[in-house]
C-alpha cells in the first residue's frame, strides 16, 4: 500500500456537516432545505467514489490533522476498510434522503429542520468512524454519532422517544464509549512497553501489539474485550442490545439507515478494525477470543431470531432480526480464514441493501395506512402489492435464499465455518450449524408477513401466532392480567364509575377480577384475615396478597387460559371455536385490542389519519382508520396503477426498488459489484504473512 496525502477524505467528513448549516438556514423554505439535504448527499457520495480506484490500485489517502499526544494523531485515512463503509453509507444516503422526504411530508411530521439537519450532521461522523485512521480518531467519532443521532431517535418528543433516548446514550456513549477509551489507552500502553506507543490501524495489525501479546497475553486478552465489548454495544451483541429495539420509535428512515446502516454497522465495523487491523487475525486466534467472540454472536443470532417469532409490531420484529443479523458479521470475523472473513465483510453492504429494504416497506405501510401489526395485515398485498412485494424479496435475502445477497455472504461464512472445524477446532462445526438453524428462523419469523399480506383475506383472518407461549418472561399482557383493584369490592370502570358486580372492564372484560375474599375465604374462616379496625390484613398499599392455601382446584385438569388481549389471536380472531377469543369473532377487530396499544398509537394515527400530504391518494378511504383493512376491505391497486402513483408517492417506491434492486444484484452478480473487489483486497492484505490460511 502505498500512502498519499490528501485532503478529499477531510471533505468526504465535512460536506454534509457543512450542509447542515444550510439546511437550518433554509428552515422556512422546504423545497430549498431538502435541495441543499440531496446536493450534500450527492456531493458526499461522488467525493467518496472518486477515490474508489486508487484504493483498489493499492493507494491509500490520509489526512493528517492535529497531533493529540507523543506518536498519537488526528488523522483520516482512506484505505479499503474504510472505503467498504464509507461508500455503502455516502451511497444509501442518496436514497434515504429522498425516502425521508415522502415520509415525513406524507406524515406531515413536526421539526423536519431539525430532522434533516441531523441527519446531515450523522452522515459525516460515520464517514469519520469510516476513514478513522488510529483508535483515539475512530473513538472521538464514535461518540460524535451517537450525540447527532440523539435528537433523530427522540424526534417524536414523546416520553417513550425520550426514554428510548436516554437509553441509547447510556449504552452507546457512556457504556460503549467508556470500553471503547478505555481499551485505547491499554493499547498504548501495551504498545510502550515494547517500543514507540501508537494505537495507529495498520493491516494485518499493529507489530508492537503484537510483540506485547505474546510477552503479556493475559493484558492483551483484556484489551481485546474492552474494544470488543465498546464497539459490540453499537452492534446490538446481546446482553448490550438493549437499545436497539426501543430505537424503532424513532421515524422509520432513521431506523432503516441509522439504525440499519450506519449506527449498527459502525459498531460492527469497529469489531473489524480490532480483529483485522488492530490486533490482528493471527493474534487473535493465538489469543483464543476470536472463537469466544463467534460463539457469543452465534447464541445471539439464534436468540434474537426466536424473540423476533413473537413480536407481532412490525418493526420490532425487524429490530430484532437486526440484532441477529449483525451477529453473522461478528461470527464470520472469528472464523479465521480468508471464506469466513469474506462473507463476514460481504454481510456489511447485503444486509445494508436488505435491511434498508425492510424497513422503508414497514415505513411505506404505515404513512399510507397507518398500519404496524402484523396481525392486521391480512390482506395488504392487494392494497401495496409493489411495496409487499420488494419486501418479500428482501425477506427472502435475509433468510439466505438464492439470488439475493443473503445468500452470498452466508454461503462463504459457512465454507469457513466448516474449514475452521476441519483444520483448527471442532467449534467451527457448531457454528456453521448456527448459521443453518439462523436461516431456518428467518424463514420462521417472516413467511408470516409475507403469507399474511398476500394469502390471507380481511374477512377470514387466522391470526394464531407462530409462538403461543411467552418466551423469556412476562408480557405487559400478564402483568395487567395480575392487577388488582386495591381491595375495592365494588370495582370500577375504566372512566371511573363503579360497577356493582366488581368485574373488570375494557379488553379484560370477560375475565372478572377475583375478589380477595373469594380467594381466601370470610374472615371467619381465616381471623388474620382482618385487623382490629375492621379493615383487611391481606391488602397493603392498595395491593392484595395472594392466599397459597392449595384450595379446592383439581390439579389433574389443566388451569382455564385467562384472556389478556394481548396476542394476536385476541385482536383478530378466526372463526373457528377459540375458547379464549374475545366476543365478536373477527368481524369485531377492536374487541380484543390491548389497552396498551390504544395508548402507544391512538396519538400519533390520529395526527396522521387526515394528513394532506399526498393529494394523489386523497379517493382512497385506508388513511381514516387506526390500523389494519378499513371498512369493506383493502381496496385493490393492480397493475400499472401501483407504478403511477397510486400505491405511494415515488419519492418512497424509488428508494424501496433502489434498495431491493441493489440486493438482488450482489446476490446474482457479487464478483460485478465493487464491494467484493474491496473486500477481496481487504482480506488478502490482512492475511498476508499470517499463520492462518484456510
Amino acid at each position: 500500500m502505498t500512502e498519499v496525502d490528501s485532503l478529499r477524505p477531510l471533505f468526504v467528513v465535512l460536506v454534509s456537516f457543512v450542509a447542515s448549516g444550510a439546511i437550518v438556514a433554509s428552515h422556512r423554505r422546504p423545497n430549498l432545505r431538502e435541495g441543499w439535504t440531496l446536493l450534500a448527499a450527492i456531493a458526499k457520495f461522488a467525493a467518496v467514489v472518486s477515490l474508489l480506484p486508487g484504493v483498489l490500485a493499492g493507494t491509500v489517502y490520509v489526512t493528517e490533522v492535529v497531533t493529540f499526544l507523543p506518536y498519537v494523531e488526528f488523522t483520516l485515512r482512506a484505505d479499503p476498510l474504510g472505503m467498504l463503509f464509507a461508500v455503502l453509507a455516502s451511497g444509501l444516503w442518496i436514497i434515504t434522503s429522498l425516502y425521508s422526504i415522502g415520509y415525513m411530508r406524507g406524515l406531515d411530521e413536526p421539526n423536519q429542520t431539525r430532522y434533516f439537519a441531523a441527519f446531515a450532521v450523522s452522515l459525516s461522523t460515520t464517514m469519520g468512524i469510516a476513514f478513522a485512521g488510529n483508535l483515539i480518531t475512530i473513538f472521538i467519532f464514535y461518540e460524535l454519532l451517537s450525540i447527532a443521532t440523539y435528537p433523530l431517535v427522540a424526534h417524536d418528543e414523546t416520553p417513550e422517544a425520550r426514554s428510548a433516548g436516554r437509553k441509547y446514550l447510556a449504552y452507546t456513549m457512556f457504556g460503549g464509549g467508556v470500553f471503547v477509551l478505555a481499551g485505547t489507552v491499554l493499547v498504548y500502553w501495551l504498545t510502550g512497553l515494547v517500543g514507540e506507543p501508537t494505537v495507529a490501524f495498520s493491516a494485518g495489525g499493529i507489530d508492537a501489539l503484537a510483540t506485547a501479546a505474546s510477552s503479556d497475553p493475559l493484558m492483551a486478552k483484556i484489551a481485546f474485550v474492552l474494544l470488543g465489548v465498546g464497539f459490540a454495544v453499537k452492534a446490538g451483541l446481546m446482553p448490550l442490545h438493549q437499545w436497539l429495539p426501543e430505537a424503532m420509535v424513532a421515524p422509520t428512515p432513521v431506523s432503516g439507515l441509522l439504525h440499519a446502516v450506519a449506527v449498527v454497522k459502525s459498531g460492527a465495523f469497529g469489531v473489524s478494525r480490532i480483529v483485522l487491523d488492530v490486533f490482528g487475525p493471527e493474534v487473535v486466534f493465538d489469543l483464543g477470543v476470536g472463537v469466544w467472540l463467534s460463539v457469543m454472536a452465534a447464541i445471539t443470532l439464534t436468540a434474537a431470531s426466536i424473540i423476533a417469532l413473537r413480536k407481532d409490531h412490525l418493526k420490532q420484529r425487524l429490530a430484532y432480526s437486526t440484532v441477529s443479523q449483525l451477529s453473522y458479521i461478528l461470527l464470520g470475523l472469528g472464523l479465521f480464514g480468508w471464506h469466513g472473513l469474506v462473507g463476514a465483510l460481504l454481510h456489511i453492504p447485503a444486509h445494508a441493501f436488505m435491511k434498508l429494504t425492510l424497513f422503508f416497506c414497514a415505513g411505506c405501510i404505515h404513512v399510507e395506512t397507518h398500519t404496524d401489526y402484523i396481525s392486521e395485515m391480512a390482506g395488504i398485498g392487494k392494497r401495496m402489492p409493489v411495496t409487499m412485494a420488494a419486501f418479500t424479496v428482501a425477506a427472502a435475502g435475509m433468510a439466505g435464499i438464492p439470488l439475493v445477497a443473503g445468500f452470498v455472504s452466508k454461503f462463504y461464512m459457512l465454507i469457513g465455518g466448516v474449514a475452521m472445524g476441519a483444520t483448527l477446532t471442532p467449534i467451527g462445526y457448531y457454528l456453521a450449524g448456527a448459521l443453518l438453524l439462523s436461516g431456518v428462523l428467518n424463514i420462521a419469523y417472516f413467511w408470516p408477513v409475507v403469507y399474511t399480506a398476500f394469502f390471507e383475506a380481511e374477512d377470514a383472518h387466522d391470526a394464531k401466532p407462530l409462538v403461543e407461549f411467552p418466551l423469556g418472561g412476562r408480557t405487559a399482557a400478564t402483568i395487567d392480567a395480575l392487577r388488582t383493584d386495591g381491595g375495592d369490592r365494588t370495582g370500577s370502570d375504566d372512566d371511573g364509575t363503579e360497577r356493582e358486580d366488581g368485574t373488570a372492564t375494557g379488553t379484560d372484560a370477560e375475565t372478572p377480577i377475583p375478589d380477595a375474599e373469594d380467594e381466601a375465604g370470610s374472615e371467619e374462616d381465616d381471623p388474620t384475615e382482618s385487623g382490629d379496625d375492621g379493615t383487611e390484613a391481606n391488602v397493603d398499599d392498595g395491593v392484595v396478597r395472594p392466599d397459597f392455601a392449595p384450595g379446592d382446584r383439581d390439579f389433574s385438569e389443566p388451569a382455564e387460559r385467562v384472556d389478556t388481549g394481548n396476542y394476536a389471536v385476541d385482536a383478530n380472531p378466526s372463526d373457528t371455536d377459540v375458547p379464549f377469543a374475545p366476543e365478536g369473532g373477527s368481524d369485531d377487530r377492536d374487541a380484543g385490542r390491548p389497552d396498551d396499544r390504544d395508548q402507544r398509537d391512538h396519538a400519533d394515527q390520529t395526527d396522521h389519519a387526515d394528513h394532506t400530504g399526498h393529494a394523489d391518494h386523497m379517493d382512497h378511504d385506508d388513511h381514516d382508520h387506526h390500523g389494519g383493512p378499513p371498512p369493506g376491505g383493502w381496496r385493490p391497486i393492480r397493475g400499472l396503477s401501483a407504478l403511477l402513483g397510486r400505491e405511494t408517492t415515488w419519492f418512497m417506491l424509488a428508494p424501496i426498488l433502489t434498495a431491493m434492486g441493489l440486493a438482488v444484484l450482489l446476490g446474482v452478480i457479487p464478483s460485478e459489484m465493487a464491494f467484493l473487489d474491496l473486500i477481496e483486497l481487504i482480506v488478502e492484505t490482512r492475511l498476508e504473512g499470517a499463520g492462518v490460511s484456510l
